[in-house]
């Protein structure tokens, strides 16, 4: 008796261990693919030009100050 149930937990335990290295391998090969990245790249880039004319009009100063003058110092020798 104890060697069928043992059996079976045998086997559920290397299905279980098949498919999580199958799934990790599978989700490795789609993260890593140009699909992906060219679905992540576009999105950020959906995202990045929506906000960005008005974060352009947001911070940009209409004037700004004059140059302030620094001291012209000859280095020592």
């Amino acid at each position: 008796m104890f060697q069928k149930i043992a059996n079976i937990l045998s086997i559920a335990s290397f299905v279980l261990v098949t498919s999580v290295i199958g799934g990790s391998w599978f989700g490795y090969k789609y993260v890593t693919s140009e699909q992906f990245k060219t679905k992540m790249l576009n999105q950020v880039m959906g995202q990045v030009q929506g906000l960005l004319p008005d974060m352009l009009g947001n911070s940009m100063p209409k004037m700004t100050a004059p140059a302030t003058p620094t001291p012209f110092r000859l280095p020592k020798l």
